[in-house]
């Protein structure tokens, strides 16, 4: 090329990356939103369904992300651990269903970087590196319909079972930054999940939601909305909370994506609803 040309190609391509456009071969960062997503039975991964029908949906209105840090509500141990696999692999962390859902794969990549990144975030005194798990299904079972081409890689964050409410709302603050460089937070439990009602409502053909669960889900979704952290560190102690969750891991994802979205940006809340009567698939979308 003459050197003429080349100076006019250099200038062109320092213009387009100072006006923040793509360079040929490369993505520019966005601010990615912070989600939590009701993810429900594993089931949905494979099934032509109201949820996953909506998930797919869903997915049109998410930009691409560089990566995702994916906080599970079936990651739930003593510590807070970063999955630090360059091919983590898919768990299938359930019993009693199909052969068709046993054999689902989602070969994601990994990001090591990442994690330790947020290991250097979050403090080595609270976190860790981990190659003891990998995806489990409440990251799989929706990224199969998010990012069917699991073509982005993927770090699973644990939740830490000691930790009270609040601590897990700080840490999804200390996760803010990730989103100003292209990485998605997604969270993924259920604002309600009493597993015995939803069971036996299905057991049964039960399909009125009770109201201790519209009650919990709706208080939820105000305090989400308004990122109303006091409420939310103590919304499991109420007796509507203590019923919507025997165990706290489906809620406490919830609080991660809140910490993350900040204090600015818009909420809300793109699927609504309940499956098997009690159990709540609302999603929370902070851009």
């Amino acid at each position: 090329m003459r050197p003429d040309l080349k100076r006019r190609a250099f200038l062109r391509g320092a213009a387009a990356a100072a006006a923040g456009a793509a360079l040929p071969g490369r993505t520019p960062l966005v601010r990615m939103p912070a989600l939590f997503i009701g993810h429900g039975s594993p089931m949905n991964a494979i099934e032509d369904n109201a949820w996953s029908r909506a998930f797919r949906a869903l997915a049109a209105q998410l930009p691409r992300p560089k990566a995702i840090l994916a906080v599970s509500a079936h990651w739930y141990l003593a510590g807070t651990r970063l999955g630090a696999d360059e091919r983590p692999r898919t768990i299938h962390d359930f019993g009693g269903f199909p052969d068709a859902l046993f054999a689902v794969q989602y070969p994601a990549p990994g990001d090591v970087d990442l994690a330790r990144r947020v290991v250097r975030m979050l403090g080595e005194d609270r976190a860790a590196l981990s190659t003891e798990w990998g995806l489990d299904h409440g990251t799989w079972s929706v990224l199969t319909h998010l990012r069917p081409e699991a073509d982005v890689p993927v770090v699973q964050l644990s939740l830490d079972q000691h930790l009270p409410a609040a601590g897990h709302l700080d840490i999804g603050r200390a996760l803010e930054p990730l989103r100003d460089d292209g990485v998605l937070v997604l969270a993924s439990g259920n604002i309600t999940h009493n597993l015995r009602h939803a069971f036996t409502s299905q057991r049964t053909g039960a399909a009125e939601t009770p109201d201790w669960a519209r009650r919990f889900d709706a208080e939820a979704a105000r305090a989400a909305a308004q990122r109303d952290g006091a409420f939310l560190a103590r919304a499991l102690a109420t007796d509507d909370g203590r019923r919507a969750h025997p165990s706290p891991d489906h809620y406490l994802p919830l609080l991660y994506a809140v910490g993350a979205s900040g204090t600015a940006g818009e909420a809300s809340f793109p699927i609504e609803g309940f499956d098997m009567a009690s159990l709540s698939m609302r999603a929370v979308l902070y851009r």
